[in-house]
């Protein structure tokens, strides 16, 4: 184990060199920026959401950020990646990091993990993945968030014309109230109607 901001770090200057020299998308880590790790840590934190889920793990920095802070109150991740290369580079980066034990990676298809996933299941989805998807995904992701619960989309800014029929989707229900926040490649949010403490 190292320290983590170390690792934090490391991951930033590997994800960079990486995706300089990687055209195909399966081989790019893709991460997101070092602000908006900053901001989703301060986001668990102060909704003090215990039950995050997390869709596109990646090589896991964006986890560890996720990670982090949920320990900090008592939660714990679950992170999803569909891809085997993936999900060994994040399998060995959580060993190192210290934070294995409030993460839970699952190797597999999103939406059939959200379709197997209890309504109400969490406090905080944070969306960085396939983004043509996101639309076929929406009702379950609407589902598994619980009332109060907050989504947030990666790429909002970085991606307007992808992220378009989703943001649609999203905006047009009346039970959720949204905001775009231009912090790192733009995060797309959403507060879902009802109690806000967490149980």
């Amino acid at each position: 184990m190292q320290p983590l901001d170390a690792l934090k770090a490391e991951l930033e200057r590997f994800g960079a060199d990486n995706d300089a020299v990687h055209e195909e998308r399966p081989r790019r880590m893709l991460n997101i920026t070092r602000d908006t790790g900053e901001f989703l840590s301060v986001l668990v934190r102060a909704t003090v959401a215990r039950r995050i889920l997390e869709i596109g793990t990646s090589n896991g920095y964006s986890t560890l950020w996720l990670a982090e802070a949920a320990r900090a109150i008592g939660g714990s991740v679950t992170t999803v990646e569909y891809a085997e290369y993936k999900v060994g580079l994040a399998r060995a980066n959580f060993e190192r990091s210290g934070l294995a034990a409030v993460i839970d990676l699952v190797h597999d298809d999103a939406g059939r993990l959200l379709e197997r996933t209890a309504e109400g299941a969490y406090d905080l989805v944070f969306l960085d993945s396939e983004r043509p998807e996101y639309p076929g995904w929406w009702p379950q992701i609407r589902r598994v968030l619980r009332p109060g619960g907050l989504l947030v989309v990666d790429n909002a800014t970085s991606h307007v014309e992808q992220m378009a029929p989703f943001v649609a989707l999203v905006e047009a229900d009346e039970a959720f109230t949204t905001v775009l926040v231009p912090i790192g490649n733009g995060e797309f949010m959403a507060v879902k109607q009802g109690s806000q403490g967490s149980e």
